[in-house]
């Protein structure tokens, strides 16, 4: 059983099937996990759009899902993927490509105050 969070969304993670390297974090509903079933391309719901996208349908990096795990709560997907190019929509293969505490704060924070 897939448990959506009160809004209708549950936290998806992509990871490279083959390295296992976390290549982005985003938010599926009940819709765009079964399209990702049905077609074996993930899709996502975007929570700033409120609508439904096709990763990759405007860049051509496209993740193909090779399983879809759900954890132990089942609150959270894990996509394992093929993708077919960079990730991230910065133009880097994952989205997580930033250290924190390297020049980055916690909003609100100064970096150098811990």
């Amino acid at each position: 059983m897939v448990k959506f969070d009160d809004k209708g969304l549950i936290p998806a993670i992509a990871q490279d099937a083959k390295t296992g390297e976390v290549l982005m974090v985003a938010y599926m509903n009940r819709e765009s996990l079964e399209k990702t079933l049905a077609t074996g391309q993930a899709w996502f719901y975007s929570r700033s759009r409120k609508e439904l996208w096709h990763k990759g349908a405007t860049s051509g990096n496209y993740l193909n899902v090779k399983k879809v795990l759900i954890d132990c709560d089942e609150d959270t997907i894990l996509l394992q993927v093929d993708a077919t190019g960079p990730a991230c929509h910065t133009g880097n293969r994952s989205c997580f490509f930033r250290e924190l505490g390297r020049g980055l704060s916690i909003e609100g924070q100064d970096p150098l105050q811990r």
